[in-house]
């Protein structure tokens, strides 16, 4: 649990990022990290347009600079998309010099206010300084597609045990989550239908 929903100790580090969006309505937030690839963001967009939903898609800006064609079919489909810095950098890893230098680097490929930290950690001075200047979207609900030690079916456990009203939920567009996300989404998305949750998009 501590990972697939950050604990209110954790989500206090970051105060005023946006974790959950606190309603009384059955909605969610469905996010993807890590793309734009050629192998699995087409998939993942053609997904969403047969259930009508749309998502906001967290880009690596190398990504975005070697797929632009694929990015701007995210964009085409009337999805959102924010910044996951250039090179998918952890902040506890790096200088905030370093860490800052590379979210404006994707800033000009990518042009969004909403900010995604790479696994969701900064340093306090990198948080300080990105605040000013961007929204930042955390999550709710993780359920670990891109993990090795998860199966297809316990990602889709997670989804059902830990989503509530308003829960930002994160997949993952990537090669690391591959067969497990293409099996576990469409079952997630399917299954939150069936509870009657809608699907919100995040705004800037």
């Amino acid at each position: 649990m501590l990972i697939e929903r950050p604990p209110v100790p954790y989500r206090g580090l970051y105060r005023g990022s946006q974790w959950r969006f606190n309603t009384d309505e059955k909605v969610v937030y469905l996010t993807f990290d890590d793309g734009p690839i050629p192998e699995i963001t087409p998939w993942v967009l053609d997904l969403l347009d047969k259930y009508g939903i749309k998502a906001v898609f967290f880009c690596v800006g190398d990504n975005v600079r070697k797929y632009p064609e694929i990015y701007r079919m995210v964009l085409e489909r009337g999805h959102t998309v924010g910044n996951h810095t250039f090179h998918h950098l952890q902040g506890w890893k790096v200088t905030t010099e370093t860490y800052i230098r590379d979210v404006e680097d994707a800033a000009k490929l990518i042009g969004s206010k909403l900010f995604r930290p790479p696994h969701g950690h900064m340093r306090l001075p990198q948080f300080y300084a990105l605040r000013k200047k961007y929204k930042i979207i955390m999550w709710d609900v993780v359920p670990r597609d891109y993990s090795r030690l998860m199966t297809a079916g316990q990602v889709f456990e997670a989804v059902k045990k830990y989503t509530r009203n308003g829960s930002i939920i994160v997949f993952h567009d990537s090669l690391k989550s591959g067969d497990r996300m293409k099996e576990s989404l469409p079952r997630s998305i399917e299954w939150l239908m069936e509870q009657g949750y809608g699907f919100r998009l995040i705004e800037e």
